[in-house]
């Protein structure tokens, strides 16, 4: 896999960069999985919350690497129920 351009860590660290999909209390489905390829499509980076007491808090792991793979991109941060996906 190829390294992580700087840029990117910087906007996917920064407070500027907004969450554009929240994961409600319908969980994961595969539309959710579909909005994500969708803005991964146009904007490459997105930024997505968990909404709390949907998961164990030692779930969060597993969900952003399901997350990942499904959508064929790369985990860049991921705080508690905050993560940020980039695709190449």
């Amino acid at each position: 896999m190829a390294e992580i351009p700087r840029n990117v860590k910087k906007l996917a660290l920064s407070r500027e960069l907004k969450p554009t999909i929240r994961v409600g209390k319908s969980g994961l489905t595969d539309n959710l999985l579909s909005e994500i390829n969708g803005q991964l499509a146009s904007k490459k980076i997105v930024k997505i919350k968990i909404n709390r007491g949907l998961f164990e808090k030692s779930d969060y792991d597993s969900i952003w690497s399901h997350l990942a793979n499904s959508t064929n991109s790369t985990l860049i941060s991921s705080r508690g129920n905050v993560g940020v996906l980039w695709k190449q």
